[in-house]
């Protein structure tokens, strides 16, 4: 389980974003779930998508389907990641120094 921040000013209507980004990126209807929403899809045998409370971030849980070919590992992981660079509005590389600078501060 993860969370990612979304950017500042992108937080408005992100349940709908949550929703239509599933659509887009991943190509199948999410399922609707008692905090968020659910698929599955190539090498993820579930993607739960939650907005945190304060709809400042949203809580992503995973879980993978290791019989899958390559080819379907590589697919996933490029639609996960461009379905996180818009959710989130960050893109990896600020992702990656977003989650290392509170490392950092310690």
């Amino acid at each position: 389980m993860q969370e990612y921040p979304i950017k500042r000013g992108m937080t408005k209507d992100l349940e709908t974003r949550i929703v239509a980004e599933l659509k887009v990126c991943f190509g199948v209807e999410p399922e609707k779930t008692a905090k968020g929403y659910k698929i599955k899809f190539g090498a993820l045998k579930r993607l739960d998508v939650t907005p945190s409370a304060d709809g400042k971030s949203v809580i992503i849980d995973t879980e993978s389907d290791m019989n899958v070919s390559d080819e379907v590992i590589l697919d996933t992981n490029k639609r996960f990641r461009k379905y996180l660079d818009v959710i989130t509005g960050f893109s990896t590389k600020e992702r990656v120094k977003r989650a290392k600078s509170p490392a950092e501060e310690k």
